[in-house]
């Protein structure tokens, strides 16, 4: 759908300003919209996998380390899927009124797609290089929505998701290098045309949720803070939009729709979208990409050029 078709539905949660404020400047923030019996749910929910992570000496496919984890003091960087690994992740993203939110900007028919998990621990905890999401994981149009919640408080000092305002109206960069690696990240010379008013910084208290569109500019900085930044970011499409590549953090409920119904065409935007390493083998995490490649991932980025 257009931004016109999606504006004549009537508004579930966003007012109209707030729509048109995402179409137009490329992401929306909602301060303190969950209920707080939903963000408890989470909060609790956090916890338990927090714990869990202390039996771990090394990273996984699911549960990513930061430096310095042990068990007397965890640093969980990722939890992969959490829909995967707590009830009460997949009762967020099915039953909460944000299923409610991204249909008042894709459209009635929405699907799910995936989540992740992110921490961001006090004392340096990990930055992420600018990027935009829909390199990762192309779909047929550019529907897809990522939902973010901040768990905890967020503050300019916690490394908040930054965003480049408007950046989802532009040019769709390559996150390949010179050398055709994928470094999950657009090369800094790329972007010299940002300047500081055209970015935001997304803080508020705890609850606040937000709405990225799949094509924004967006990173964040280390948290230098003296509090934990927990993060969980929930990934829809309409249900008209179909994904080229296999999905990078797969899940149960891949594809389940979680407003109205199924789509049985796809919707083809005509705009381009490059393609990434192929993660049906598995996804090395956008972290280990953004540092120096390795041959496995040299390897994932050849095999994705045409033979």
């Amino acid at each position: 759908m257009t931004p016109e078709e999606v504006l004549r539905h009537p508004a579930r949660i966003l007012s109209d300003v707030e729509r048109q404020y995402y179409f137009d400047h490329g992401y929306v923030v909602a301060e303190q919209l969950l209920p707080d019996n939903w963000l408890q749910r989470l909060r609790g929910a956090a916890a338990e996998i927090v714990e869990r992570s202390r039996g771990y000496e090394e990273s996984d496919t699911q549960y990513i380390l930061e430096e310095g984890h042990s068990a007397d003091a965890p640093r969980l960087q990722r939890l992969t899927s959490p829909v995967n690994h707590h009830p009460a992740f997949w009762a967020y993203a099915s039953e909460s009124p944000v299923g409610d939110m991204v249909a008042d900007v894709v459209g009635p028919d929405v699907k799910f797609y995936h989540d992740k998990l992110n921490f961001k621990w006090s004392g340096g905890g990990a930055p992420f290089h600018w990027h935009q999401d829909i390199p990762y994981w192309p779909h047929t149009n550019y529907s897809p929505v990522t939902v973010g919640i901040y768990l905890e408080a967020c503050d300019e000092t916690q490394g908040p998701l930054t965003v480049v305002k408007g950046s989802h109206l532009g040019e769709l960069y390559s996150m390949y290098d010179t050398e055709g690696r994928f470094i999950s990240r657009i090369e800094e010379h790329l972007l010299d045309w940002v300047t500081d008013d055209m970015l935001d910084k997304l803080t508020g208290p705890a609850g606040t949720v937000f709405l990225l569109n799949c094509r924004t500019i967006h990173g964040s900085r280390a948290n230098d803070g003296n509090r934990m930044r927990p993060l969980l970011l929930s990934v829809y499409s309409s249900a008209d939009a179909f994904p080229y590549r296999a999905n990078p953090l797969p899940s149960k409920y891949d594809g389940q729709i979680v407003r109205g119904n199924a789509s049985r065409f796809a919707h083809h935007d005509p705009r381009p979208c490059e393609i990434p390493p192929d993660w049906s083998e598995g996804y090395a995490g956008p972290w280990k990409h953004q540092a120096n490649p390795s041959a496995t991932q040299r390897q994932n980025a050849a095999d994705a050029e045409p033979s």
